[in-house]
Order: structure tokens, then sequence, then C-alpha cells
């Protein structure tokens, strides 16, 4: 009997770390969204040609987060303290600030230095993990692509603006 409520208390940790990555990364991303919207700044900005239309951000996202969660849940499950672990806590505080730097304090520059280093530490989670967890790696995939879009993006609005 030992074992099976073991077995059963450790099926109940996981899921709830599990649920906790699920509903916390794309939840913070969603407040900070709420928190930093682009508004009357952003609209006044001149815009290269491939600026996407606004509604395209949030499912996009949305979308990433879920995936970000569980690349994070996984990496945290097998090796919380390790270097891909500290690579996704990087990436994510990176993450959460762009936002607040771009749309609240309207720093077009430090908010491109910051997604530079973004994508920096994206790839380096995505080369480690690939060693290790292709799952976890391959979900930063479109991630990847995403920030390097939006890097581009950064990039033309700083030289625009």
């Amino acid at each position: 009997m030992a074992v099976l409520e073991r077995v059963t208390a450790f099926r109940r940790g996981t899921s709830f770390r599990f649920a906790a990555f699920i509903l916390l990364v794309p939840g913070i991303g969603l407040v900070i969204g709420f928190l930093n919207v682009p508004g009357q700044w952003y609209a006044g900005l001149n815009k290269p040609p491939f600026n996407p239309p606004d509604w395209v951000f949030a499912p996009v996202w949305t979308i990433l987060f879920l995936m970000i969660a569980v690349a994070g849940f996984r990496t945290f499950e097998s090796k919380p303290r390790g270097a891909a672990m500290t690579l996704w806590l990087v990436q994510m505080a990176l993450n959460f600030a762009w936002s607040p730097i771009f749309f609240s304090l309207h720093r077009i520059e430090l908010a491109f230095a910051v997604i530079i280093a973004l994508s920096g530490v994206i790839l380096a989670f995505v080369s480690v993990q690939w060693r290790s967890d292709r799952v976890s790696a391959a979900l930063f995939i479109p991630y990847a692509v995403w920030v390097g879009f939006a890097t581009l993006l950064n990039g033309a609005l700083f030289l625009l603006n």
C-alpha cells in the first residue's frame, strides 16, 4: 500500500506542476499584455511593410506560451537545477521584460537589445535540450522563428523611428 500511495502522490505532484506551468506561463504573459498595451504611441510609429496586423499577436503568443510552458515543465521534471532550466528561466525573464520596455517605456532601442539577447538564449536552450530532450527543443523552434521575426520587426521600428 505504501508504494501505491507514493505513486499516487508523485502523480498528483507532477499533475500540479504541469498545471502550474500551463496556467502561469500564458497567464503571466496575458497580464503583461494587458498592462502594456500598444496604444496611441505604437499606432503613431512608422512601421515596415511586413508589420503584421495587431490581431495576429494574441493568438500566436497564446500558442507559443503553451509550447514554452510544456518545454519548461519537461525541463523542470528532468533536471530542475540544470543549465537548460536556467536558460528557460532567463528566456522567460527576457520575454516578460520586453513588452514593458517597448510599449510602456517606449524604449525601442533597449527593447531591441533585450530581444537580441532573448533570441540568443532561446537558441542556447534549443542547443542544450537537443541532446537530452528533443521534444522540449522542438517546442522552442517555432518560438525561435517568431522571436527572430519579432527581432527583425523591432530593429525595423528602431530604424524607422
